[in-house]
């Protein structure tokens, strides 16, 4: 059997350099998988601005997609890359900063109801990924609510649409579904986590009912966990472009 080390720490992860360490450290499937929960907040609200939408967007992109995933790279080396762990944190507060900024900017257009949110934003972030208050927020449901909930209730109050806007339960409904989502892409990820980072051999077989004999390895076991994963990695983000082209063709 192959050792821990023959497979690559992520179905997404590349080798060859800086460039492709870096391209693996910002998980980009996943990172445009919940991006898109930005996405499908944002266009459950009753008018569309589409400015805030972008800079919504875009925050999300430079917290979750770079600052959270080099800050846990950092914790860990999870992805084995050569990135220095000072350009790791570089990229980390710099990427943090201009989130936060950019919630600040459109505070004019938003409301002050956004600014919890950019505080719980920043909490998330370094809490999770760096596992403060004892691991806390570093769990399953931490994961299903940080980078699922989360991202989907502010793509939605962003838009500044009325609390009592019939379009409130949809924004609801579309929270839980993201909440679900993140939950089953953590059900998937951690076993495949496992396997291609810390399993050192797999033994087994499966029998079949009509005596045949399926034999059991890694790659056995990992097929259909890479490939849901990137099926939903794919899925999510067309939803939500489709649901955006159907606001525009109501323009």
């Amino acid at each position: 059997m192959a050792d821990a080390d023959s497979l690559s720490p992520a179905f997404y992860a590349r080798r060859g350099g800086a460039r492709w360490d870096w391209w693996t450290v910002l998980h980009p499937p996943y990172t445009l998988w919940h991006l898109s929960y930005v996405v499908l907040g944002a266009a459950l609200a009753p008018r569309l601005n589409w400015l805030i939408l972008g800079a919504s967007v875009l925050a999300f992109a430079l917290a979750v997609g770079i600052a959270a995933h080099a800050l846990d790279e950092w914790n860990g080396r999870p992805l084995r890359t050569g990135i220095s762990d000072r350009a790791l944190w570089v990229a980390a507060i710099v990427s943090l900063l201009a989130a936060a900024a950019l919630g600040i900017l459109v505070l004019p257009r938003t409301g002050l109801v956004l600014i919890p949110f950019v505080v719980v934003g920043i909490v998330l972030v370094l809490g999770y990924n760096l596992e403060l208050f004892g691991g806390a927020l570093h769990t399953d449901l931490g994961f299903a609510l940080a980078w699922g909930a989360f991202p989907a209730a502010v793509g939605y109050v962003a838009q500044a649409p009325a609390l009592n806007s019939p379009r409130t339960l949809g924004a609801v409904v579309v929270v839980a579904a993201a909440t679900a989502l993140s939950a089953a892409q953590r059900r998937l990820s951690t076993p495949a986590r496992m396997l291609r980072r810390q399993a050192a051999d797999v033994t087994g077989v499966i029998q079949l009912s009509d005596g045949s004999i399926v034999a059991l390895d890694k790659a056995t076991l990992l097929d259909p966990l890479d490939g849901a994963l990137r099926l939903l990695s794919y899925a999510t983000p067309a939803i939500a472009i489709a649901v955006l082209l159907s606001r525009v063709a109501h323009w």
